[in-house]
């Protein structure tokens, strides 16, 4: 069982703002102020500052909240198994590249072990994620791109290659291509918070360059989308290779390289730290 104390103060971390966490708590705005003036006292820190109207976790504040998230999930999964220790539940989030092409496999495998399981799988770009993670409304996460390892628990899934993809009579088409060519082109790029952005941002930085290098630049979440406009020739883009996989056999995609080093980009598990059932969920990747 979370301390009322704690509980309280990772409520006032979310809302960063002593009236909205009393809101939230059902509890008075005194009371707030009270749960953290004994924490602050019994850790002998300040944890949260003022800069002018703006409430600001210290660095102290910062540690705490990254500890504590973790000692509320650990307790929840206590409750949870205490309560109904035959259950299972599981909940996930996956990325749009990995949710939506390739995980299938594991999910159905998962669901065929466990007829009586509670699952979810919530299937959204790494940054929504990693706030679902922290808020201890997922189990773990499968993310592409970026991420602060120092924050939380990571492990390796796999490696994936990452191409550049046109119509099939585009001239881009089985080539390497110069950057200073490529930018002639109208470029297809995923939402910022995306995983699959991420990658292809890192690699222009890269190249001392960035997405505003490109004059004809189109942003748009939805994978189909962007396929079927590279099909009919309105632009080219950067995708992983299991995006792309049916529509390169097919033939009604092509692939080119970006001149230079090959791109990729790694898939991780990702965890809040010290998750003391983090076995469970890495097993269920395997």
């Amino acid at each position: 069982m979370l301390d009322t104390r704690l509980h309280t103060f990772l409520v006032l971390c979310e809302t960063m703002n002593y009236t909205r966490a009393a809101e939230q708590l059902c509890i008075t705005q005194p009371a707030v102020t009270h749960h953290v003036h004994f924490l602050e006292d019994h850790y002998g820190c300040r944890l949260f500052s003022y800069e002018g109207k703006t409430l600001r976790l210290t660095d102290a504040g910062l540690r705490l909240r990254e500890l504590a998230r973790s000692l509320a999930y650990n307790c929840d999964q206590v409750e949870q198994r205490m309560a109904a220790p035959e259950a299972v539940s599981l909940r996930v989030g996956a990325t749009k590249t990995i949710g939506e092409y390739v995980i299938a496999p594991q999910v159905q495998r998962f669901l065929q072990a466990h007829p009586t399981a509670r699952f979810s799988l919530l299937v959204e770009n790494t940054q929504i994620l990693l706030r679902e993670l922290e808020g201890g409304r997922l189990d773990f996460a499968l993310v592409e791109g970026f991420f602060d390892q120092e924050k939380y628990a990571a492990k390796m899934y796999r490696q994936e290659a990452f191409l550049g993809v046109c119509a099939p009579t585009h001239r881009f088409a089985g080539r390497a291509v110069p950057f200073d060519e490529l930018v002639r082109e109208r470029l297809l790029v995923r939402e910022a918070g995306s995983g699959t952005r991420a990658v292809f941002e890192q690699a222009l930085r890269r190249r001392s360059r960035t997405l505003r290098s490109f004059p004809s630049l189109a942003c748009i979440s939805d994978f189909a989308m962007i396929k079927t406009l590279v099909r009919d020739g309105v632009g080219v883009s950067f995708l992983y290779a299991a995006v792309v996989e049916r529509e390169l056999a097919a033939g009604t995609l092509a692939q080119f390289t970006l001149e230079g080093e090959p791109l990729s980009g790694a898939f991780h598990f990702v965890c809040l730290k010290d998750n003391q059932f983090a076995d469970a969920w890495t097993d269920w990747m395997e």
